[in-house]
């Protein structure tokens, strides 16, 4: 259960994290024919020990054992099937949001978004009331790769399903499978004045600024991982791009949140004084995106730098758009799980479906590492203040849950985990935090875009 750990100090050049407890997972829970629970205890156990080496450095007390609760881990990776309002279940994915067959095999596509879900239908050349039947019926008179590489074009996201070794042996799965799990790399930038030391070990970044400059998933768990630390984080996101309420719900505790038009130059502006004003600034824009690009030119000197990708920096899509859903459908994940084996099918597991993992699991594990990574960069900047960039990928994740031992060829029928790791707070009801210390976030998530855009004094 610790190997993923012990990869990620590996490649850091870490010591390596003793007296590590670890309480399995039930039975049933993240269950698989991949070793999920694994990927998520692992990456849960990488953040723990990062915070614990940072407690110590920072002259605080770091609990000993670190104990990991699997059943904990898995409420936060399940977090969005546990979320309740008003006692109801919230909605998945979208109706045009799936597995669909093509001509020659199979697609998943996202349109969550209602500016995916239009790219997804002007690629078919539908109308704009499409429904679910009329996306089939074009997407089978379609090749599966044509149609992939059409909607790379359009801005829509569609990938054809893999297999592993299809996925290994193309152009953009071969940059995925090499490298560090999370890569931190030095920047020769300034020396930027460090906050107080910290004096709560509940709170060890507590004095610390992070801009939270990321969307969707990923990049909000690592953000939310340092707001219980006692970050002060500030999301940022545009008035021109929705966010979907129960992602907020769920990814949105501890943290305030503004909106910020970058294509106005007030806005631009500001956002430029934030980026001035911050220990930590962490973007989950697809490489060459706007934001993407406004990041590198005004970063702070001596800032730890967070990134998140889809498909990595490297290779033929390191700029393409992407999620844990499609990442799943391109690398193999989704044909592996297909069926019964170990996943959710979109025809409740009809034999030669694809099908996925359990849990958002890409999407979890990426965002604990990245922020394992950004307070291990902020422990090392307590010596000299110099800054760093730390990068994690959905599809380097994927390679590593792909790689890794411990397959089973029948899985325990998958179940929830209970509402014992959870926390009501009025109407809604969100998972408790991963790390087994911690009962609740600072706070549950404030309303959408209502705060200034200012870190709170």
């Amino acid at each position: 259960m610790t190997d993923l750990l012990h990869r990620y100090q590996a490649d850091l050049g870490l010591a390596q994290a003793a007296d590590i407890t670890v309480r399995p997972v039930s039975e049933g829970v993240l269950s698989s024919t991949l070793p999920v629970a694994a990927l998520a205890v692992g990456a849960v156990a990488a953040l723990g020990s990062a915070v614990d080496r940072f407690r110590v450095a920072s002259g605080l007390t770091a609990p000993s054992p670190r104990v990991v609760v699997g059943d904990r881990v898995a409420a936060s990776f399940a977090g969005d099937r546990l979320l309740r309002i008003d006692g109801r279940p919230v909605a998945g994915f979208a109706a045009l949001s799936g597995f669909f067959r093509t001509a020659d095999g199979w697609v998943r596509t996202h349109a969550n978004y209602p500016h995916h879900r239009a790219r997804l239908l002007s690629l078919l050349e539908l109308a704009d009331d499409a429904d679910h039947t009329a996306v089939a019926a074009a997407l089978l008179r379609r090749e599966a790769l044509d149609v992939e590489e059409r909607a790379a074009e359009l801005g829509a996201i569609v990938v054809a399903v893999r297999t592993p070794d299809e996925w290994f042996g193309s152009a953009p799965g071969r940059f995925t499978r090499s490298g560090p799990i999370v890569s931190s790399t030095v920047r020769p930038d300034g020396l930027p004045s460090l906050p107080e030391p910290p004096t709560d070990p509940m709170r060890p970044l507590a004095g610390v600024r992070v801009l939270d400059l990321t969307r969707v998933i990923a990049g909000p768990v690592a953000t939310r991982d340092l707001a219980l630390l006692g970050a002060s984080v500030l999301r940022v996101d545009s008035p021109l791009l929705p966010e979907i309420e129960a992602q907020h719900l769920d990814t949105g505790a501890g943290k305030y949140s503004t909106l910020l038009d970058v294509l106005v130059d007030d806005d631009d502006e500001r956002l430029t004084a934030l980026m001035s004003s911050v220990d930590v600034v962490v973007g989950g824009y697809r490489p060459g995106s706007y934001i993407d690009d406004h990041l590198r030119a005004h970063r702070p000197s001596g800032a730890i730098i967070g990134t998140v990708s889809a498909w990595g920096g490297r290779g033929p899509w390191a700029r393409r758009r992407g999620f844990d859903s499609l990442v799943q459908a391109a690398s193999g994940i989704a044909n592996m799980c297909g069926g019964k084996a170990g996943g959710r099918s979109d025809d409740g597991g009809t034999a030669g479906v694809p099908g996925a993992l359990p849990v958002q699991a890409l999407d979890h594990a990426s965002g604990h590492l990245l922020a394992a990574g950004i307070v291990d960069a902020l422990t090392q900047r307590l010596d000299g203040g110099i800054g760093r960039t730390v990068s994690v990928s959905l599809a380097r994740t994927a390679a590593w849950l792909l790689d890794a031992d411990g397959r089973v060829d029948t899985p325990a029928d998958p179940v929830l985990p209970t509402d014992e790791h959870t926390v009501l707070h009025d109407d809604v009801r969100t998972a408790r935090p991963a790390l087994a210390e911690y009962d609740d976030h600072p706070f549950p998530a404030r309303p959408w875009g209502r705060d200034e855009p200012r870190f709170p004094s």
